[in-house]
C-alpha cells in the first residue's frame, strides 16, 4: 500500500480509460466488467476514471463493476472537460478538447459522476485540466465545498503545472497530482515533482507504460488513438524501438518483463507515487501488479537512466 496525501491506496492502480471503445481498439462491456472486477480481486484497488471517458459511459461501467464492493476500493474520477462550450485546448489524443471549470459547474459535475458510479462519495476528485479562463484557486475553492459535504474525500489536479499546484494547494490541500510520466516522458522531474515533494503531495503517473510502448505490445495502432500520437508514427516508432531496445535486454537479464521493468522504475522514484497502467485483459493486469515485487538496486537504476534519459524519445509527448 502507498499513501497519497491522506489517502491510502494499492501501490499500483488501474486506469479504466483503456476500456473506452476505440482507445485501444474495441472493448465489450462484458470484457470491461471482467477486467475491472479482476483488478479489485487482484489488489489493484485504486480505480481511476473520468466523466469525459466515453461521455460518462466509463463511470457507469465502473459503477456496475463495483456494485456491492464500493468499500473495497479507492475510487478516483475527474471533471472539467465538456463537449460544448468552454475554451478549446489540445488534448493528448491529438484532438481538441474543451474545458469549462467554472466554480458554479462543480457541484453538478460531481453529483452526476456519483449517480453514474452508484456511490455517495469518491475518494479522490480531480480537476481534469485547469481552465485557462478561470483561476485554478477559484475552481478548487468550489471543489473544496463538496469535500466539506463528504461527497469527495480528497482533491487533486491533473495535467497542471507547478505554479497551478502551488496556487490550488493554498486553497485546499491536494492529495495527488496526475500527469504523464514514464521512461520516455520525464518532464515532471524538472519542476513539478520537486514542488510535490516540498508540499507533501502524492503523484499519479498516467500512461506509465508509454501508451503500451514499454509493454512491448505495439503492433497495429491505426485503429486506436495512437494513430495520432507522434511517437507512434512509422519513422519515430522505429527510432524509439532502437533507442530503448537495451531496456528489453535488461528486463531479460533481470528475468522480468519490459512492462514490469518500466513500472518498477517508477515505483523506485518516490514512495508517494502510484502509477495507473491501463489494460483490457486480466493477464496483463496481473503482470503489471507483479512489478511491485521487483527490487532494482542503485546500479540497475543508473543503467536505466543511461538508457532512457530525459528527452531520449523521438516525437513529442502526449501533451
Amino acid at each position: 500500500m502507498r499513501t497519497l496525501g491522506t489517502l491510502t491506496t494499492s501501490d499500483i492502480g488501474y486506469g479504466a480509460m483503456a476500456l473506452v471503445p476505440g482507445m485501444y481498439g474495441d472493448a465489450s462491456d462484458e470484457q470491461a466488467l471482467t477486467t475491472l472486477r479482476h483488478a479489485v480481486d487482484a489488489g489493484a484497488t485504486f480505480i481511476d476514471t473520468a466523466d469525459a471517458y466515453g461521455a460518462g459511459d466509463n463511470e457507469r461501467l465502473v459503477g456496475r463493476a463495483l456494485a456491492g464492493r464500493r468499500e473495497e476500493v479507492q475510487l478516483a474520477t475527474k471533471w472539467g472537460i465538456v463537449f460544448q462550450g468552454g475554451r478549446a485546448l489540445t488534448h493528448h489524443h491529438a484532438q481538441e478538447i474543451r474545458v469549462d471549470a467554472r466554480p458554479e459547474r462543480a457541484r453538478a459535475a460531481l453529483e452526476a459522476s456519483l449517480r453514474r458510479l452508484g456511490t455517495d462519495h469518491v475518494d479522490l476528485w480531480y480537476l481534469h485540466f485547469p481552465d485557462p479562463d478561470v483561476p485554478v484557486e477559484e475552481t478548487v475553492g468550489a471543489m473544496a465545498e463538496l469535500v466539506g459535504e463528504g461527497k469527495a474525500r480528497d482533491l487533486g489536479l491533473c495535467n497542471a503545472g507547478a505554479e497551478q499546484v502551488l496556487a490550488a494547494h493554498q486553497v485546499h490541500p491536494l492529495a495527488a497530482v496526475q500527469s504523464e510520466y514514464s521512461l520516455w516522458t520525464r518532464d515532471p522531474e524538472r519542476e513539478l515533482l520537486p514542488v510535490l515533494a516540498e508540499l507533501g503531495i502524492g503523484f499519479v503517473p498516467w500512461s506509465p507504460l508509454g501508451a503500451g510502448f514499454f509493454a512491448g505490445r505495439v503492433a497495429n495502432v491505426e485503429q486506436d488513438f495512437r494513430a495520432n500520437h507522434p511517437r507512434f508514427s512509422r519513422e519515430n516508432l522505429d527510432a524509439n524501438r532502437d533507442r530503448f531496445a537495451p531496456l528489453r535486454g535488461l528486463a531479460e537479464e533481470l528475468q522480468i518483463t519490459p512492462a514490469q521493468l518500466a513500472l518498477a522504475w517508477l515505483l523506485h522514484q518516490r514512495e508517494d507515487l502510484v502509477p495507473i497502467p491501463s489494460t483490457r485483459t486480466p493477464s496483463h493486469l496481473d503482470e503489471n501488479l507483479r512489478a511491485a515485487d521487483v527490487t532494482l538496486d542503485a546500479t540497475t537504476l543508473a543503467r536505466i537512466d543511461a538508457i532512457a534519459p530525459a528527452g531520449a524519445a523521438s516525437g513529442s509527448a502526449l501533451l
